[in-house]
């Protein structure tokens, strides 16, 4: 196996979930070419991955771009694909590869199953994403030893957290980082018990820190208004791998399920990951030192684009105390 194609068109977290695979990968094969092929805004979670050889971005624009793309996608020739994506145009493009071995998953039991080579025979939801992901391996005879998510990044990305921690008088690992943004609103714990939170830590030595992409800026406005001692909002000011630079200098990051959280704990950087309609057990950050919030609420029956539960919601029953509990824990845990 010389030249080898990982596809995964999701999010943020899912590509930093995808990155034990591809360890793996290079160490069964450690002279292929490996590519991935990944949805613009995602790429930069591989951008300095070792174990990638090649990124490829599926593109958005017009029809003639994405039929160029294709072109160019045939003539890489491949010899295998893994497509993690289990979706209709993952496989598709899976398919146009025209390698003779194209493996994917297709729990749904649509018609891409027929795109591929060979479909792998895993139950989706009943094992955590990185075994999930590693179950595809097992149809080219490799039985990995599956490790934490990896993400890298550079010198030139330490000195911009250093400039940030500069500017704001930060100091390493005596500060913690709050993102209190969401996907979707019910998947975020209420801003007011974020900024209680980081009232309390601020009184035991540790100012807090609230990241997130620009558009985030209104929760992190929201969590200063209901706070009583200062915050620092690095919102829209940090690059996915400066903020990467910035979580592995940092005591703890605590923040609801979304990329930032696998990107935490990917950088080493300590977790308590905040959860409500996703389950831990298949969606939860792997890292050495990460723990889980989570009610268990059957929110099938809530779920995009609502919930019904208002004050009984799942991320509601999450209270201040709790998660400053294991927040302690972690704190006391490091000195």
């Amino acid at each position: 196996m010389q030249n080898i194609l990982v596809i995964k068109l999701r999010y943020i977290g899912d590509v930093v979930l995808s990155t034990p695979l591809i360890r793996a990968l290079r160490e069964r094969y450690p002279h292929a070419r490996i590519t991935a092929l990944v949805n613009p805004g995602t790429d930069e979670v591989l951008r300095h991955n070792p174990h990638v050889n090649d990124i490829l971005l599926v593109p958005r624009a017009g029809w003639r771009d994405q039929l160029a793309f294709l072109r160019f996608l045939r003539a890489q020739r491949f010899d295998c694909v893994i497509d993690l994506t289990d979706g209709d145009r993952a496989a598709f493009l899976s398919a146009i590869t025209g390698a003779p071995i194209r493996i994917g998953y297709n729990h749904e039991r649509r018609w891409r199953g027929t795109l591929y080579s060979r479909c792998v025979k895993a139950s989706y939801g009943s094992t955590h994403m990185v075994e999930y992901h590693g179950q595809a391996l097992a149809e080219l005879g490799i039985v990995p030893d599956l490790q934490n998510p990896q993400i890298f990044f550079t010198e030139a990305h330490q000195h911009a957290a250093e400039r940030l921690m500069q500017e704001t008088g930060l100091h390493d690992h005596k500060f913690v980082i709050f993102h209190p943004a969401a996907r979707y609103w019910f998947k975020a714990w209420p801003v007011e018990r974020f900024a209680q939170l980081s009232d309390r830590l601020y009184d035991r030595g540790y100012p807090v820190v609230v990241v997130g992409a620009a558009q985030d800026e209104p929760k992190a406005r929201a969590l200063k208004t209901h706070t009583t001692r200062p915050i620092v909002s690095l919102v829209g000011r940090t690059r996915l791998l400066d903020l990467a630079a910035l979580l592995q200098r940092c005591a703890l990051f605590i923040g609801n399920d979304a990329g930032p959280m696998h990107v935490a704990a990917a950088a080493g950087c300590p977790v308590v990951a905040l959860f409500g309609p996703t389950d831990p057990r298949v969606w939860g950050p792997r890292g050495r030192h990460t723990t889980v919030v989570y009610k268990g609420v059957d929110c099938r029956g809530c779920f995009h684009p609502g919930c019904f539960r208002g004050e009984e919601s799942c991320m509601k029953q999450i209270s201040v105390e709790e998660v400053y509990a294991k927040a302690v824990a972690f704190l006391t845990e490091k000195g």
